[in-house]
């Protein structure tokens, strides 16, 4: 069995928006996820529609004050006020590193102030002194779909060339607030979404948009500006810092060995790439030309811009894994996977689907891991993987998560098989470590996390901390540096 490098970063991921709720304290203003509801009289597949299409009458209720709806993100599981707590249980199972995100909004709560607030940056901090007492590194996400709602309200979100100076005046100001207690930083999560949900990943409302492809690779190339002179600050204000990209990455396999289900493969997976191949190497791709042609997509650029992509790629390359999606040419008579949110692609017959019906792909972990190498040759970082699940607590008070174990077990198994295959991985943070309210369907019953929160779909609960089996499984994998699964 191949062993995990000695210093590897074993730890967990969540997002400030799925997290820390006090929406309302020390200042915060609204971001763009705080809009999104949950309403569990509609039919489950019903649940995931915001995520894709927010509409202008949905953001005008949310920021409405008498309004009767529930925003799960507003309130997370409370982490602003419980993480000291979390922390400590975090360090209990021996976390070596924590990935989350700072809130735009708690530094500059509209997202165009001249000064930040300092009772955001006075809570990063905290929390950030906090992971330091116990030895754990953090690895922190600028941006994980919680942008300042004014600026995609005002401005237009990042079609508007304006929002690269408010956000690199963010990262400025978080850089050199913790240039001595953060090392790795992100600049956007899953930067390659904006293909299927621009609302959240650029502040883009697709209603009436009159040209959306034109909107989301404006303001893709906007956030690549932005993200290159982001890392340039990054290396003069912390100059032993490494800043990477983050993608999702859903594996994409042809459906069949029909030529065109593998041509249409390779465009599919090229539309994917296209975002890290840009952040990573520097440039658009040669493919750009004609995927641009066939969109319809005409670029406003500056001059300089190729300059500032050219000499500021990122370090590394992080991503998110859950899944791997089957691609036909010619999907009409084939059954779709319920749960593909990327890709909508094809069920694959040879995998197990989750109860949201997202394909379980272990193996498909490995041969991202060497694709993604192979194309970069550059560090990666797992970002996240996880099994959302309906947790049940026995009559002795125990959560017996072994579905969870045997899913987490098996995609490291295959991360082992990476790193013998030659990939350099430096860190894996399995997703929603703690349970958190769901990104795609704003449920918290769609658990992920090793630790239980006492809190239901509409945000009752206690939110009492629990500990579920796979909450000391993983204890000892870190303990033992991933030689006992």
């Amino acid at each position: 069995m191949t062993k995990f490098p000695k210093d590897f970063l074993w730890g967990g991921a969540t997002a400030a928006h799925q997290v820390e709720g006090g929406f309302d304290e020390g200042g915060k203003g609204l971001s763009v996820s705080d809009v999104y509801t949950f309403d569990s009289s509609l039919p489950k597949e019903k649940w995931t529609d915001q995520w894709h299409l927010m509409t202008h009458a949905q953001v005008a209720e949310a920021q409405n004050p008498d309004s009767k709806k529930y925003y799960p993100k507003r309130n997370g599981n409370d982490f602003y006020h419980h993480y000291k707590e979390d922390i400590a249980l975090f360090a209990e199972m021996g976390f070596k590193c924590y990935r989350t995100s700072i809130a735009w909004t708690r530094i500059f709560p509209n997202g165009d102030e001249d000064l930040p607030n300092e009772a955001g940056l006075a809570f990063y901090d905290k929390m950030f002194d906090e992971l330091l007492k116990y030895g754990i590194e953090p690895v922190v996400s600028l941006s994980h779909y919680e942008m300042p709602l004014h600026l995609a309200t005002e401005y237009g979100g990042w079609p508007n060339r304006q929002l690269i100076d408010f956000y690199v005046k963010f990262a400025t100001t978080v850089f050199k607030r913790y240039k001595n207690k953060v090392k790795y930083w992100m600049t956007f999560n899953e930067i390659n979404c904006v293909k299927h949900h621009p609302y959240v990943s650029i502040g883009v409302i697709e209603e009436n948009h009159p040209n959306i492809e034109q909107a989301k690779y404006q303001g893709a190339h906007h956030q690549f500006i932005a993200s290159a002179l982001a890392t340039k600050a990054c290396h003069q204000i912390i100059p032993d810092s490494k800043v990477g990209c983050m993608i999702s990455y859903q594996l994409l396999i042809p459906y069949s060995c029909d030529p065109d289900d593998v041509q249409k493969t390779v465009e599919s997976q090229r539309t994917s790439l296209f975002f890290s191949d840009v952040q990573a190497r520097g440039y658009y791709p040669a493919y750009t030309k004609r995927m641009f042609e066939e969109k319809g997509v005409v670029l406003e650029t500056e001059v300089g811009d190729e300059e500032i992509l050219r000499q500021y790629p990122v370090d590394f390359i992080s991503f998110s894994y859950y899944m791997s999606s089957a691609v036909s040419a010619h999907p009409e008579n084939l059954e779709n996977a319920e749960g593909n949110l990327i890709t909508g692609g094809i069920k694959n017959p040879y995998l197990p689907s989750s109860e949201w019906g997202w394909q379980i792909d272990p193996k498909g972990l490995r041969i991202a891991l060497n694709q993604l190498y192979d194309r970069y040759q550059k560090p990666l970082f797992i970002a996240e993987n996880g099994l959302g699940a309906v947790d049940q607590i026995e009559k002795d008070g125990t959560i017996q998560d072994d579905y969870r174990i045997d899913y987490l077990k098996q995609h490291i198994e295959q991360i082992q098989e990476a790193i013998h295959d030659g990939v350099d991985l430096f860190g894996y943070t399995s997703w929603g470590c703690i349970d958190i309210v769901s990104a795609s369907t704003s449920q918290m019953s769609k658990r992920y996390g090793y630790i239980y929160v006492d809190q239901d779909d509409e945000g009752h609960g206690t939110r009492n901390r629990r500990k579920k089996k796979s909450f000391d499984w993983y204890k000892n994998v870190i303990a033992t540096n991933g030689e006992e699964l």
